[in-house]
């Protein structure tokens, strides 16, 4: 009997547990039958699932069922990215230990790290940040993290690897430009409003650093014994070789701040709570620690979160064409988030 996890009757499963089960007795990663458990909050983007076999655990890493946009979802490119960060030096990662491009496995690429026993902060927070001062540090740690990452030497061959030709604000607002063309489900002109301004209004660039994509509290897993610490950070689908203040817009823009502005992506509310920095305290802890002047990052947030409308309307398109799981009804509240992020991407520009 074949031993899958499937989302739905009539989709192909997303895990076939022996032939994964195969795959890691061939590299003598673990012992005994596998059970796959999905973990984390899907909706869309990659999927992760928790692997055990027996006393092992690992983390595997899959996109989602086919079809994909162009380029979209490359978890070989995501993984060899990572090991690259690693070998510059950042090693607040979760180890890769297995790569399969082989497609009759599980019929996707996926890669395979080693389970660290840690905590997402989601829409909780953990035991250890019930103080003001727990919770500071902890969003101090989450600047420091992201200027360790902006740290790591691109000049190295690893990293230069990913290194592109041209602008890289430019090819950020031509791609998503092109994703919104491929995956609009409406007519919703804020997105191109935006859109037409980011590409007039390119700022001047900064040196490259290696940039996250998608940095925020909730791609982040903190220590079990201390979670005012950022064990390691997840979820490299987005990210490149860029311009540092990207990734700085980016947690602007998905920062609900203490007695101030909620994200309009609805990721991290916890920061919320008293004690988390305010936005400016990060913005000031950032350029405290790395010396960079990080304006204008108005512009940068804008694009985070004009990105980000673009990058849900693509998973709303998805859903409501019955391309998703039915465990993934979380992505039916794109149909109001999208416009609400592109709104708000034209409110940070007006």
């Amino acid at each position: 009997m074949v031993r899958s996890i499937a989302a739905m009757a009539d989709k192909p499963p997303l895990i076939v547990e022996e032939n994964v089960e195969a795959f890691l007795d061939v590299r003598g990663l673990g012992a005994g039958p596998v059970v796959a458990t999905r973990i984390g909050d899907g909706g869309g983007s990659n999927f992760t699932f928790l692997i055990e076999r027996d006393a092992d655990k690992f983390v595997l890493r899959r996109p989602p069922r086919p079809p994909l946009p162009p380029t979209a979802h490359d978890v070989v490119r995501e993984a060899r990215l990572q090991n690259a960060i690693r070998s510059a030096g950042f090693g607040r990662l979760a180890e890769i230990v297995a790569v399969c491009e082989d497609e009759s496995v599980i019929g996707v690429p996926f890669y395979v790290m080693r389970y660290l026993d840690g905590r997402v902060i989601t829409a909780e927070l953990p035991p250890g940040l019930e103080t003001e001062e727990a919770r500071s540090a902890l969003g101090l740690d989450l600047v420091d993290t992201l200027v360790e990452i902006h740290s790591a030497d691109v000049a190295r061959d690893e990293l230069a690897a990913f290194a592109r030709p041209g602008s890289y604000m430019e090819r950020q607002v031509r791609r998503f430009t092109q994703l919104w063309e491929l995956n609009r489900t409406r007519q919703l002109p804020q997105v191109e409003l935006v859109g037409a301004w980011l590409a007039e209004n390119l700022p001047e660039p900064l040196p490259p650093t290696v940039v996250h994509g998608d940095y925020r509290l909730g791609n982040m897993m903190v220590a079990q014994t201390d979670p005012t610490r950022i064990l390691a950070v997840l979820d490299w689908e987005m990210g490149a070789i860029g311009d540092p203040r990207a990734d700085v817009g980016y947690l602007l823009a998905t920062y609900t701040e203490p007695n101030g502005r909620v994200s309009a992506l609805g990721s991290s509310p916890v920061t919320g709570e008293p004690g988390f920095p305010t936005r400016s305290q990060l913005v000031e802890r950032y350029e405290e620690r790395c010396g960079r002047d990080v304006q204008p990052l108005a512009w940068f947030e804008a694009l985070a979160l004009w990105k980000a409308a673009v990058f849900c309307e693509a998973i709303y398109g998805r859903f409501i064409r019955g391309e998703l799981g039915r465990e993934d009804t979380r992505a039916a509240i794109f149909e109001h988030a999208v416009p609400l992020l592109a709104d708000t991407a034209l409110e940070t520009i007006s």
